[in-house]
């Protein structure tokens, strides 16, 4: 994924049909640049032909801390011009491949998961920590304002009070404080953040595709609609016609021959185990 100009910022393997994406810039905590951002569309792409489910990860000690600063300042200070046309930005752009894409997406965080971190992690539809994850939207405090998305994505997730708290105050929230505030689903113990999102992909690998997608498609357009219009959008997801395999697993269940469901949070409870 990288070429002969940069370096490799964003790493990618394919671990069955598991495609792990990781943020490779270590000696600048993860800070995202409009590098990291291309690197990245290049792999969360190439996720999309030839994986089920992606799990999106931190080398280092951290997550991401944001925004890249220094390049902030450049582009601030005209030292970076910008483009003559107006365009969309390429951080809405990327984080909608991998909330809206084909594939669900399972993030892994540790460290800072902070700005613009926080942001692409949001984009994730199942976010795990470790206990040295924190969180935090230090922009108010650098002069500037969310710009990846942080409005629509972060807000839903958190609420509206909880995110102008971080914002008007530079508050940072611990991991447990990040589970209450509904930003991440599980805990785990320290440097296994990874593992336990690897296993969730493969858990959710097991879905049939055409599932994962209606899930990650449907549930957060009915979100913005009315009652009425959700409904009906439900009804016509339910009635459509269903690939064989479908049929199977519901002979499978009915037979009594399906495999029991397991409790995917047996490993880790609601606080560190």
């Amino acid at each position: 994924m990288s070429n002969s100009h940069f370096e490799q910022l964003v790493t990618y393997e394919l671990s069955g049909t598991v495609a792990l994406i990781g943020l490779n810039r270590v000696e600048k905590r993860n800070a995202i640049s409009e590098e990291v951002i291309n690197q990245l569309r290049s792999a969360v792409l190439r996720a999309h032909e030839e994986a089920n489910v992606a799990v999106l990860f931190g080398h280092g000690s951290n997550f991401s801390a944001g925004l890249d600063l220094a390049e902030a300042l450049k582009r601030a200070t005209g030292e970076i011009k910008q483009s003559r046309k107006r365009r969309r930005h390429n951080w809405h752009e990327v984080f909608d491949q991998i909330a809206r894409g084909p594939i669900p997406f399972v993030a892994a965080l540790h460290g800072a998961v902070v700005g613009g971190g926080l942001e692409l992690a949001s984009a994730a539809h199942l976010r795990v920590c470790d206990e040295t994850a924190f969180f935090g939207l230090p922009e108010g405090q650098r002069g500037i304002f969310v710009g990846g998305g942080g409005t629509v994505r972060i807000q839903r997730i958190i609420g509206t009070t909880v995110m102008m708290d971080l914002m008007l105050t530079g508050r940072l929230l611990s991991a447990q404080e990040g589970l209450t505030e509904h930003i991440v689903r599980y805990i785990t113990p320290a440097g296994q953040a990874v593992a336990k999102a690897k296993e969730l992909a493969e858990r959710i690998a097991q879905n049939t595709i055409e599932t994962n997608w209606k899930i990650i498609q449907v549930l957060p357009r009915v979100q913005d609609m009315s009652h009425d219009d959700g409904l009906f959008v439900e009804q016509l997801n339910s009635a459509m016609a269903r690939p064989p395999e479908v049929e199977q697993r519901l002979r499978q269940f009915v037979e009594g021959k399906a495999s029991p469901l397991q409790d995917p949070n047996r490993s880790y409870t609601n606080k560190v185990s």
